[in-house]
């Protein structure tokens, strides 16, 4: 790995679970920019063991007194979902710049909520959606924008499949848990339609709004049967580009996630992968002007990591976000909600006019 820089961000994370234990630790490890500086979580013999293992200079079991350690200078929201505002507002308030996992938010009011916040705070808010920071995609998107000229249709793709957990199982570390972790007072999993909408669907549609831009609205179908959850989603851009988005879980095959896009110039195919093997995108690009097709190799594939260097960028060297926003959060809420009531009412619902969650 490249040496560290002098100046690095220092980062606490909040929450000691899968997500941390699978991305976020070892991401700020290996951050050239930045550090774990510190671990907070109320289970002391899980957030001690992951302090050891990661070598974290400070380990807190009380968010509030992380949030006043004047060396801290971010927070990586690391929580269950319902967790997510309540504690990206205590950070900004006790003036800490966030990361945030995904969804940012369950609901579009609180969403509203942290848009407040975060504009109030004057501090750097991004959220986890972590494909941005696939090679593969940064590559199609610098396509889109430069060279291929007026996007005229986007298809969209996201299928996790029955061989989900023996596949991730062996790449990723062994996950740590503990009996004293705090967890939300509902099981996110006792409503599999709303918690794979909340797990799956928001990183179709965020590479779908990286791509194409603002959905405007959404008309969804979905099917229940056999074990297998499938949203068919039709989306209205407000560039006017026609759009599809297919989220289907417990698929009977591999993986299956990827896009295609056609555009006055050329076209885009992608192909992505569990992000568990951080492999970058394989990522067709075909060039009209000289009928060939390209592909970045991409052989950085650690989403994670550039994730957390970009957002390290954004706050020390006042770089350009290139990571999704509080806006891109919201919007990303508020079409999971459109589609929810989509799929309830069989008519198109606009973004503009949803509220309450998924």
């Amino acid at each position: 790995m490249p040496a560290k820089q002098e100046r690095r961000l220092r980062v606490g994370v909040l929450g000691a679970g899968q997500i941390a234990q699978a991305a976020h630790f070892e991401s700020c490890t290996k951050a050239v920019n930045a550090d774990l500086y510190a671990i907070c979580d109320v289970a002391d013999d899980l957030r001690e063991r992951m302090a050891i293992t990661h070598g974290a200079q400070k380990t807190y079991n009380d968010y509030d007194r992380m949030l006043a350690d004047p060396d801290l200078d971010a927070v990586i929201i690391a929580t269950a979902d319902p967790f997510h505002v309540p504690a990206s507002i205590k950070a900004l308030e006790a003036g800490k710049h966030v990361l945030c996992e995904k969804p940012v938010g369950v609901t579009v009011e609180e969403c509203h909520v942290l848009k407040e916040a975060v504009e109030k705070s004057g501090k750097i808010l991004q959220v986890g959606h972590m494909k941005r920071f696939d090679a593969g995609l940064q590559a199609a998107k610098s396509f889109i924008a430069d060279e291929m000229g007026e996007l005229i249709a986007l298809k969209a793709w996201y299928c996790d499949n029955t061989h989900r957990y023996p596949m991730t199982d062996a790449v990723q570390p062994l996950i740590v848990t503990s009996a004293n972790a705090k967890k939300p007072s509902e099981n996110p999993k006792a409503d599999l339609r709303r918690y794979y909408m909340l797990a799956h669907g928001c990183h179709l549609i965020d590479t779908a709004r990286y791509f194409a831009g603002d959905i405007v609205s959404v008309h969804a179908r979905l099917s229940e049967r056999a074990g297998i959850w499938c949203w068919f989603v039709d989306v209205e851009f407000a560039s006017g580009t026609l759009g599809h988005l297919d989220l289907t879980v417990q698929v009977r095959m591999d993986w299956h996630e990827g896009f295609q896009i056609y555009g006055k110039n050329g076209s885009v195919l992608g192909k992505t992968y569990n992000p568990w093997y951080y492999k970058t995108s394989d990522v067709d690009i075909f060039r009209e002007a000289d009928g060939a097709t390209h592909r970045v190799l991409g052989a950085d594939g650690h989403f994670y990591r550039r994730q957390v260097e970009s957002f390290a960028r954004t706050i020390l060297d006042r770089a350009p976000m290139e990571g999704a926003d509080i806006n891109d959060g919201l919007a990303s809420v508020q079409a999971m909600v459109a589609i929810a009531r989509s799929a309830e009412s069989g008519k198109r619902v606009a973004l503009a006019d949803v509220t309450g969650g998924v």
